[in-house]
């Protein structure tokens, strides 16, 4: 009978831990003081830009603050290009994204800023 008990715990407590980290995945916090219209990403060093990540998000924009789900990548060092309303887009260089974490990027960041 223990034994029965101890493993409807354990099933309980295992179950309890994949809830916690189920859903979350990888998450961009907008740390700069502008709204993103597009956020794409590359492995570091080069160019072939990943999807619009932003289409992600219900309003398509990441407002300041405000944090966006990113799919379809693995944990690694990414460049990313970011897109704003106003077309100006700048470049983030080198960017550790892990597993089932949150990623910041700030003003201070954007590199090559283009209008």
């Amino acid at each position: 009978m223990r034994g029965v008990l101890a493993l409807i715990a354990l099933l309980t407590l295992a179950g309890e831990a994949a809830a916690q980290t189920k859903g979350k995945g990888i998450r961009l916090w907008n740390l700069t003081t502008e709204t993103i219209s597009g956020f794409q990403l590359a492995p570091a060093g080069k160019t072939d830009w990943g999807p619009n990540q932003c289409l992600n998000d219900k309003d398509k924009e990441v407002d300041h603050d405000e944090r966006l789900r990113i799919t379809g990548i693995e944990p690694g060092r990414y460049d990313a290009r970011v897109s704003y309303p106003n077309a100006r887009q700048c470049i983030v260089r080198d960017i550790e994204i892990k597993a089932d974490a949150v990623f910041s990027i700030a003003d201070k960041d954007l590199k090559d800023c283009t209008k």
